[in-house]
């Protein structure tokens, strides 16, 4: 598997991937079932069927409307922003390590 360490919200990744693999629902899981198809294209498995990624993102909006009501909106975006960022450098990590 690739190297996550350095990665922006490497963490929080490694997180939901656990919670994945235990059947967890939480903010760090649904951000890896949203991110699922980008991961899978860098060599990380992502135990999550098409049809559950394409709907985290909604899940993901109501558990955080239940967790912070007013201001589910602000940290969807964040987290978002974060899963980015992480895809951008493991996107990087991985083309680096296939011309290496």
């Amino acid at each position: 598997m690739i190297d996550l360490n350095d990665l922006p919200a490497a963490d929080m990744i490694r997180v939901g991937l656990a919670d994945l693999a235990g059947r967890r629902e939480s903010v760090a899981s649904y951000l890896v079932q949203i991110g699922s198809l980008n991961m899978r294209r860098c060599g990380i498995e992502v135990p999550v069927s098409d049809e559950d990624a394409l709907e985290a993102d909604h899940r993901l909006y109501a558990l955080l409307s239940r967790e912070h009501g007013n201001d589910a909106h602000r940290r969807y975006n964040a987290l978002l922003r974060e899963l980015v960022s992480f895809e951008r450098a493991l996107a990087l990590r991985h083309s680096r390590m296939l011309i290496a």
